[in-house]
């Protein structure tokens, strides 16, 4: 077994062996905090999925447009390139635009369709917040917690040396460890995740205005008469 290997079961076996020693209300602490780790992970993942896939398919779908002849064409494809917020934003104007026949109600349409995609991809989003703002006080909170109970029995014991205190404030601030440990990805994917997601609003209002343009220049037909 290479030295890395081993280093990491002695490493792993200890922690499992503080944990073991922990009393009640630190291994309360422990599965609450596992319970916000293992939530937060499965948003990170799919929202990581999700803004992979929107990023990939909005350059597509931004070629594709940009190759049509006809506004028409792009509608009659658009529906492939799907996971993509940009689709519900001309999707959104060029609708309303056979509807009105209006440049204003087609730009507030496609405003509109922006914000729902944008709180399509915010969904969930807070929890990031919140496992990062709150995490680490509950680690803090056991390992408070763990600390009072190791001085209350030294104080029955009667046995106040390093020896007799180091195991049980050792026990105690495995909650903190495993704090940090639940709000440090977290903290960084809310980062991320809310850039990405400022990204594509400043692509969906280029879009947008892209697709003003391309209507101003070449309009789509005139309004359907069935609305």
């Amino acid at each position: 077994m290479h030295l890395p290997t081993m280093l990491a079961v002695v490493v792993g076996g200890e922690i499992l062996d503080l944990v073991g020693e922990t009393g009640p209300v630190a291994k309360f602490v422990l599965l609450m905090l596992l319970a916000f780790s293992v939530v937060s992970w499965a948003i990170i993942l799919s929202k990581w999925s999700l803004l992979r896939r929107a990023r990939v398919q909005s350059g597509r779908f931004v070629r594709a447009f940009r190759k049509a002849q006809r506004l028409q064409d792009v509608a009659a494809v658009a529906e492939q390139f799907r996971p993509s917020p940009l689709v519900g934003v001309f999707e959104g104007g060029f609708l309303e635009f056979r509807r009105q026949g209006n440049i204003t109600a087609m730009q507030r349409a496609m405003q509109i369709a922006n914000s729902e995609e944008l709180t399509r991809f915010e969904r969930n989003l807070p929890w990031l917040a919140i496992t990062g703002a709150v995490t680490p006080f509950v680690g803090l909170f056991g390992t408070v917690w763990g600390i009072i109970d190791a001085f209350h029995g030294l104080g029955t014991a009667g046995a106040a040396t390093l020896r007799a205190v180091a195991p049980g404030i050792s026990e105690a601030l495995i909650t903190t460890a495993a704090g940090l440990a639940a709000a440090i990805p977290a903290v960084i994917a809310y980062n991320l995740i809310g850039s990405s997601i400022r990204e594509f609003a400043a692509r969906g209002d280029d879009f947008a205005l892209e697709l003003l343009n391309t209507v101003e220049r070449a309009p789509v037909p005139a309004p359907d008469a069935r609305h």
